[in-house]
């Protein structure tokens, strides 16, 4: 990705970021925003911000910060997220359903606009005003409508020929939910979210405060039992 349009893979990452926390500046009637303030949002130094918004140009002003409308424009500008994209979504499970009714991918001009599975007793509902087709009308219905982007969020046995039908109907960007590691031609934009590698993350995270937490009581603990046992000393 950081090869098409000439800025660091990292930096792309941080952009959204950053954009999402100028909305909420926006929203709170900020004119001006810090490179320090952004750089909270994104967890990394002011320094880091301000060099991944060189990327885009000269926006800041030394000692004052950042315009947060013109900053937001700009962001919102060079991620395209004001031109409306379509997606479809395959795999109409609860993961698949929950995304494509998630109002939250408006505000970054993505629009999903049908789901796909094979489970007879999914093909047919809907979803909002969405509805779920049967995979092998994937193709036909990318192409006519040109769709670019597909979610897929299929078990992971299914997620690579998934992929393979997506690449053949003409789909350029795939966002893959599955656990499986995809293989795609090199003009595909792949992205993927391992929820559960994710999930394990937090998992350690949240053990090791328990254990940090047991073992800082245990300290307090065996720190009172020797006052008592001192007080018990000097009594007798």
């Amino acid at each position: 990705m950081s090869e098409r349009i000439g800025i660091p893979r990292p930096s792309l990452a941080r952009l959204p970021l950053y954009y999402r926390r100028l909305l909420l500046a926006i929203e709170e009637g900020e004119e001006v925003i810090s490179s320090n303030d952004l750089g909270i949002a994104a967890g990394v130094p002011a320094a880091q911000v301000r060099k991944d918004l060189s990327h885009l140009g000269e926006l800041g002003r030394a000692g004052i910060g950042y315009d947060t409308q013109g900053l937001a424009a700009t962001l919102q500008d060079f991620l395209g997220l004001a031109n409306d994209k379509d997606a479809v979504v395959v795999g109409a499970g609860n993961l698949g359903r929950a995304l494509a009714a998630y109002p939250g991918f408006e505000r970054y001009g993505l629009r999903i606009i049908a789901l796909f599975d094979n489970d007879p007793a999914k093909i047919g509902t809907t979803v909002g005003d969405k509805q779920v087709f049967p995979v092998h009308k994937l193709g036909n219905l990318v192409q006519r409508l040109n769709v670019q982007m597909g979610i897929i969020t299929v078990p992971v046995d299914q997620a690579q020929d998934i992929a393979d039908l997506m690449v053949a109907s003409g789909i350029e960007v795939i966002w893959n939910f599955s656990p499986r590691r995809l293989h795609v031609p090199p003009h595909i934009l792949l992205e993927s979210e391992d929820l559960a590698a994710r999930l394990a993350t937090l998992s350690y995270h949240i053990t090791r405060q328990r254990l940090s937490e047991q073992m800082r009581n245990r300290v307090e603990s065996s720190a009172q039992e020797e006052v008592m046992d001192e007080g018990e000393s000097l009594g007798n």
